[in-house]
């Protein structure tokens, strides 16, 4: 017997509670309604492509809920993970808008929903209101901030002052399980290492040291946070 093939719940945007974190948050009804009328949902399931770099972008994938990374991958063959997204987040954006094939590709961390709205309604939503121009430009403007950031870490920070700095972002990105203190994402160690910008190897030893000075825990792949202040004191951020 067949089991039922499992469909994506989708809620039309005027009920989506992810929408209310997005760039689409401050859309008039009618305009809500043309993006839910429009719009497809799919299941990713983990590690499933979203979109691959090389291809040409046909519309705005919005995060419905899950969590995606957004990686590079080298001559090496190793990849580098430039961005994670989660719910209410759109991905793609920059290729679209600029009209260039996808210089990244996006992947499924866990099985996710993710909408796809076409290229002409999203292009048709900026033309007609001027506060979603607006937080698209405030997306792009936080996307070159982050870019200048990663760009000084790896020039001034230390791969150890970059991890625990990567853990800290990955507790606010992730937020805790029911503990209040394992991050509530599985990455490998090698998507971990691929974050800090370090070699796998590297990365493991720094965790165990981590872990020997009781600043976190691990189990499997499960990080817990132990000691938040001495990670923020390692990694040299300032209040």
């Amino acid at each position: 017997m067949k089991k039922d093939q499992k469909k994506p719940t989708v809620y039309a945007c005027e009920e989506c509670h992810s929408r209310l974190l997005s760039i689409f948050r401050d859309l008039k009804p009618r305009q809500l309604e043309t993006l839910s009328s429009n719009k497809c949902g799919n299941i990713y399931k983990k590690g499933q492509f979203v979109f691959t770099e090389g291809n040409r972008p046909t519309g705005l994938f919005c995060i419905n809920r899950g969590k995606i990374k957004i990686y590079k991958v080298g001559l090496d063959g190793k990849e580098q993970i430039v961005r994670l997204a989660k719910d209410g987040e759109v991905i793609g954006y920059r290729s679209l808008i600029s009209g260039e094939m996808y210089q990244a590709s996006a992947s499924a961390l866990e099985e996710s929903v993710i909408c796809l709205i076409p290229k002409n309604v999203f292009f048709g939503l900026i033309q007609s209101n001027a506060d979603l121009s607006m937080n698209i430009v405030r997306l792009i403007s936080n996307d070159l901030r982050r870019a200048e950031k990663r760009i000084s870490d790896m020039a001034q920070k230390t791969v150890k002052e970059r991890l625990a700095e990567t853990l800290l972002m990955l507790k606010e990105f992730g937020g805790f399980e029911k503990d209040h203190k394992t991050i509530d994402l599985s990455l490998t160690r090698d998507d971990l290492a691929n974050i800090v910008g370090s070699a796998t190897a590297t990365t493991i030893r720094l965790l165990i040291e981590f872990k020997e000075a009781r600043y976190i825990d691990l189990k499997g792949k499960k990080i817990k946070i132990l000691n938040p202040k001495a990670l923020s004191d390692l990694a040299k951020i300032s209040d």
